[in-house]
């Protein structure tokens, strides 16, 4: 079992409230971090399972305990502030408050809540000079639905809150109405531009379960996945920041190069997203030797007319000007709201959990970490390009030392009962976990999914304060967060 993913009975490290809560402040202030916070429905209807999993030392560690579901608990946020977005969740889906929490408003308006959209509580700055403008939810061209209410004296922005929930689907409790061994077509709908990342956590997790341990070469099909959807995901992005600049050459070819990466996605597995080539234990992608050179003649191509448009893009004032200084997070303010992959990043964190969570593939052929200190559109839109280098020469590489790829079929037995499984994958917007957890017969009792998107819209909002309000789609797209992945 490698270090990015846990299993286990979650019941041996079940401590007391008090316990909980200062090991938690104990393992974060001595610098672990924090990867979920989380809560399910316990035995007894008077209580709720809470459940913190952190990474410490290149590895994954929980901590569980029970909370009475009247009185709740007293809130970990106004210590440990990446905890906030978890314990506004816990109370929306469970009714478990976090007393003194700081900013208790809904998440996505589940269960009782799905409705009320309309009396979200938003904040206001008062003076007659201060205006509101409401964005969306519906928007113009093909987006998905988030509403925008913008705090503005002139054109700069003094305030965003961002509200969501209008792509609520109950995706959680839509995974435990089937076998768990079949959920693979419903994980890669979760979040259709994260295919990869969502279907090798389940995939990572479900074997776990099982006892599964997979081979190399489908570790290296998965990995190889895992970095062309980077590769597409980066390159449409970075022609989505283009446009948003008419920087047009940029949008053109950025947008032109995405074709052919997803194009080689659907040579191997025969879907341009990814569906279908990750399965327990298995892999429906295929590589001969002569798909493996029709492979490299793609990425060849790929290297050398992204190589072309970077210089431009990097090298052009109207886009330096247009990107640089804008949206701008700190390093401190990235730790204290607890972002996540590209968004940390671009902030100068070092945060990966291909390298640091030891996936065996990313061990065989190292993948560098990239990081810019800058924290603005411009370092975002940097951290793209050479993440974008980095994944072309992994791959090239990957391709070479991995040979051929055959289809593998094989049957998951059944799951280990009482036992719960923690998986995180590094996918393009940042790590992706899921936790699955039996009951004593060994069906699925609970599911939890977390895309990073999660973690990053409060970064989104923070990075668009004292900006021109016409700053906001670029910054809005140097995130390029998902609707559909906070939602669930």
């Amino acid at each position: 079992m490698n270090a990015s993913t846990w299993v286990g009975n979650a019941a041996a490290r079940s401590v007391a409230l008090d316990e909980f809560r200062a090991a938690i402040r104990a393992r974060l202030g001595a610098g672990a971090r924090l990867v979920t916070f989380y809560g399910r429905p316990s035995a007894d209807p008077a209580e709720v399972i809470l459940t913190a999993v952190v990474a410490e030392a290149g590895r994954l560690e929980i901590l569980r305990t029970s909370v009475s579901r009247e009185r709740g608990y007293h809130t970990l946020t106004r210590d440990l502030p990446p905890l906030h977005i978890f314990e506004r969740e816990l109370y929306e889906q469970l009714g478990v408050q976090p007393h003194d929490h700081p900013w208790l408003k809904p998440v996505r308006f589940e269960g009782a809540s799905m409705g009320k959209t309309a009396s979200y509580p938003f904040y206001k700055i008062s003076g007659k000079e201060v205006h509101e403008v409401g964005v969306g939810p519906i928007h113009a061209g093909v987006i998905e639905p988030g509403h925008f209410r913008f705090m503005c004296l002139g054109e700069t922005v003094h305030h965003l809150e961002i509200q969501l929930g209008y792509q609520h689907r109950a995706a959680e409790s839509l995974l435990l109405e089937r076998d768990a061994r079949l959920l693979a077509p419903v994980i890669e709908t979760i979040a259709g531009d994260s295919t990869i990342a969502h279907a090798w956590a389940y995939c990572d997790a479900l074997e776990a379960l099982a006892g599964v341990e997979v081979p190399a070469e489908i570790e290296w099909s998965r990995a190889i996945a895992l970095e062309l959807e980077r590769v597409a995901m980066h390159l449409a992005g970075l022609a989505g920041m283009s446009t948003d600049i008419a920087f047009l050459q940029g949008g053109a070819s950025y947008g032109r190069l995405r074709t052919t990466a997803i194009n080689t996605s659907m040579l191997l597995c025969g879907s341009r997203f990814g569906r279908g080539w990750l399965r327990p234990a298995s892999s429906r992608a295929v590589m001969t030797s002569e798909v493996a050179g029709t492979v490299q003649a793609n990425l060849a191509l790929l290297r050398k007319d992204v190589a072309i448009i970077n210089e431009h893009f990097l090298s052009a004032r109207s886009v330096q000007h247009r990107l640089q200084g804008v949206g701008t997070v700190t390093r401190a303010q990235a730790l204290e709201l607890g972002l996540v992959g590209m968004a940390a990043r671009s902030c100068g964190l070092d945060l990966d959990a291909r390298t640091q969570l030891q996936r065996p593939a990313f061990q065989r052929q190292p993948v560098k970490v990239v990081t810019e200190p800058g924290g603005d559109c411009w370092g975002r839109a940097r951290l793209r390009i050479r993440e974008l280098d980095e994944s072309l020469g992994w791959l090239d590489a990957a391709v070479k030392a991995c040979g051929t790829l055959q289809l593998s079929r094989a049957t998951i037995g059944a799951l280990a009962p009482d036992t719960l499984a923690i998986s995180v994958a590094e996918g393009w917007r940042g790590e992706v976990v899921h936790c699955l957890e039996t009951d004593g017969a060994g069906k699925l009792l609970h599911y939890k999914v977390q895309d990073p998107s999660l973690r990053n819209w409060f970064g989104l909002a923070l990075a668009v304060r004292n900006n021109e309000i016409s700053d906001f789609p670029i910054c809005n797209k140097s995130f390029d967060l998902s609707y559909c992945g906070n939602d669930l």
